[in-house]
């Protein structure tokens, strides 16, 4: 059975990132990554439909150490994944990632301190094991079986096709076709475009509006930068600018909604012109980020909308009919093509099962620790981004905290770092604030946050960087120990006394 220090679960953008920090901070300790798919990417490359692009930008979602010198802003998915194959291959990362190497379950013994990780390798499901000393997932935060398609009435009528983004294939032909896409996310707000260079119409059936918001796919004063300063300033220059600007407009959003929200729609009226029914159709109930914002780069869907290749229709789906959908309001889109984007069906650790001494983890009743770790578990971190902001600076900031970390144990000559709670004044909140429909369908399964540091989740990049880049390892809440029998008979004499 092969033993690493660090086994890293997932080579998408955190388990590469992860490869980097580890080998830049802990040069002396070996690690692997486990990828259960047969390629490098993670989402990026999971994903194929048509126009598939990042709504963040690639200064801020690009790593810290690697600079983006594209000139697209705003990229796509196959730009965003050359660039990741880049960053492992410049580093040797590439050489570290085993394949076809599904993680299942992962057991905890206090007594050896290490973790036994079960895995299942390839299409045979071979079962294998790994033990490691720290187990860091970065497996995502969704299921890479399939998204979210509600329980349509009349779908067995329908005579057309019906996809969800998730499960795109090559052979779904939109070419002069009627598509319906049941969605108003990130998703259809980017398919709608790129649909209607080809289809004869795309019509976007929304129950209820959300923010969309356009800004130019090029970052101008970024691409200016870079002619004139070395290509690490220049970015992480602009970094900074776009870190600063998106901190300032979230807070404008939480600080005077009413006012953000009259801009947004001012912006979107201004782009559609006064014969649009922009308070129908793009005026949300809720406040800004209550939910995410949608982005629109070069406003390519207002102008799909603006030149009658697109239509919006707010309303909701009474049953599928043969040859489309008929709505409550009486009125039926025909459709050739239906395009469920309807959301993603969240996971925790990427489905995995985990035990610790014996007793199964359940992380619904779980607290998370600094955004990373969770209360009674011990060496077992996980990378999961911002929700306001660029996924890759929380992740980069998170690798860097357990390499501050496992460093820290090594120099106290311990073996086992466990988050407790020890403030009986820490209340329990929901771990995401946002009002989706895929957060709120998960609420259930999902970890929570508490009230106070170091278990409240900021969503602040400035107050991560000061916890976790400068704050104390050793903090009072993390509980560092030996592996010994002692330990282990302890573990062992609380599960039998629950």
């Amino acid at each position: 059975m092969e033993h690493f220090d660090v086994i890293v679960v997932g080579a998408g953008i955190s388990g590469i990132g992860a490869g980097y920090h580890l080998q830049k901070n802990c040069p002396n300790k070996s690690y692997m990554i486990l990828e259960g798919r047969d390629k490098i990417g993670g989402t990026w490359d999971l994903f194929k439909y048509p126009g598939i692009r990042s709504d963040s930008d690639m200064y801020t979602l690009g790593y810290s150490f690697k600079p983006w010198t594209k000139p697209k802003a705003i990229a796509d998915a196959p730009s965003i994944l050359s660039y990741l194959n880049e960053t492992a291959e410049e580093h040797g990362i590439d050489k570290k990632i085993r394949y076809g190497h599904q993680v299942k379950n992962a057991s905890w013994s206090s007594a050896d301190a290490k973790w036994t990780v079960d895995v299942e390798l390839g299409e045979d499901k071979t079962v294998s094991q790994f033990t490691c000393s720290f187990l860091f997932m970065c497996a995502g935060y969704y299921s890479y079986k399939g998204g979210y398609t509600p329980d349509f009435p009349g779908l067995e009528d329908y005579q057309g096709r019906l996809v969800h983004p998730q499960k795109w294939t090559d052979d779904i032909d939109y070419t002069d076709k009627k598509v319906v896409v049941i969605g108003s996310g990130a998703t259809a707000v980017t398919l709608i475009p790129e649909l209607a260079k080809k289809a004869t119409h795309v019509t976007m059936l929304q129950r209820s509006p959300t923010y969309v918001v356009s800004r130019p796919a090029e970052d101008k004063l970024a691409n200016t930068l870079r002619r004139y300063l070395p290509a690490k300033l220049a970015y992480g220059i602009t970094r900074w600018k776009n870190v600063l600007l998106g901190m300032y407009f979230y807070n404008l959003c939480r600080t005077k909604p009413e006012m953000v929200k009259k801009r947004l729609l001012d912006e979107v009226r201004k782009e559609l012109g006064p014969d649009f029914d922009v308070d129908k159709h793009f005026n949300p109930t809720y406040n800004p980020w209550d939910q995410r914002l949608c982005l629109v780069p070069d406003s390519d869907m207002f102008q799909a909308l603006k030149t009658g290749k697109a239509s919006v229709a707010t309303d909701h789906i009474e049953t599928f009919t043969a040859d489309g959908i008929r709505l409550k309001s009486g009125e039926e889109l025909k459709a050739d093509l239906v395009v469920s984007a309807t959301g993603l069906q969240l996971e925790v650790l990427g489905g995995l099962r985990v035990n610790v001494d014996g007793k199964p983890v359940e992380f619904s009743k779980a607290l998370t620790y600094k955004g990373m770790m969770y209360s009674d578990v011990p060496n077992l971190a996980s990378s999961f981004g911002y929700t306001n902001a660029s996924w890759t600076l929380k992740c980069d900031l998170t690798c860097e905290y357990l390499c501050r970390l496992i460093n820290h144990m090594d120099k106290a000559k311990v073996q086992q770092a466990t988050p407790r709670i020890k403030d009986a004044n820490v209340e329990v909140e929901p771990w995401l604030d946002l009002t989706s429909g895929y957060v709120q369908r998960a609420k259930d399964i999902l970890p929570k946050q508490g009230t106070t540091r170091p278990w409240k989740l900021y969503q602040n990049y400035a107050l991560d960087i000061m916890m976790l880049g400068y704050g104390a390892v050793d903090d009072g809440t993390m509980e560092f120990a030996k592996a010994t029998p002692a330990n282990m008979n302890r573990a062992a004499a609380q599960v039998a006394a629950e």
